[in-house]
């Protein structure tokens, strides 16, 4: 697992710096405190969603793979990266536990752990079909406190 998900990791690098270039420009990543790599890492999909959750920003990209990952053999589509910030302070938050459940419009279900990566956490879904995608997010960060945060994504 942790393979593939250096692998993932690698390919996105590869493909950042156009994604970068193209999605910066207008894109408020408001005051988060993060290096370069992590920017460009969260730049590369759109903001699906923001979120304060007991003081705590969430912010959830979902980047598109499913071009990438099917020249790999690979049936993964999206990736959905989360990265949390004091709402206060714009601090990184990084330490942690992050699960999220993916809800198809088919009633499927996909539950993973997230992997802490760039600064944020971070896995691979399957989301092959057009349609509403229910994201549930369960993390507890390093002040120990369980925090939920949920959105609906639109595949066209």
């Amino acid at each position: 697992m942790k393979k593939m998900t250096v692998l993932i990791a690698a390919v996105l690098a590869l493909s950042a710096p156009a994604a970068f270039a193209a999605d910066h420009e207008g894109h408020d990543h408001g005051s988060m405190d993060m290096g370069h790599g992590d920017h460009s890492m969260m730049s590369m999909g759109k903001t699906a969603h923001e979120e304060v959750v007991d003081g705590v920003k969430a912010t959830f990209n979902v980047i598109d793979i499913q071009q990438k990952m099917k020249e790999m053999g690979m049936k993964e589509t999206h990736h959905i990266m989360v990265m949390f910030t004091d709402a206060k302070t714009g601090k990184m938050m990084s330490g942690g536990e992050v699960k999220i459940k993916v809800m198809g419009p088919d009633k499927s279900e996909q539950v993973k752990d997230l992997m802490g990566m760039e600064g944020g956490f971070g896995s691979d879904f399957t989301m092959p079909k057009k349609g509403k995608y229910g994201v549930m997010c369960k993390f507890k960060l390093s002040d120990g406190k369980v925090r939920n945060a949920k959105f609906w994504y639109t595949v066209k």
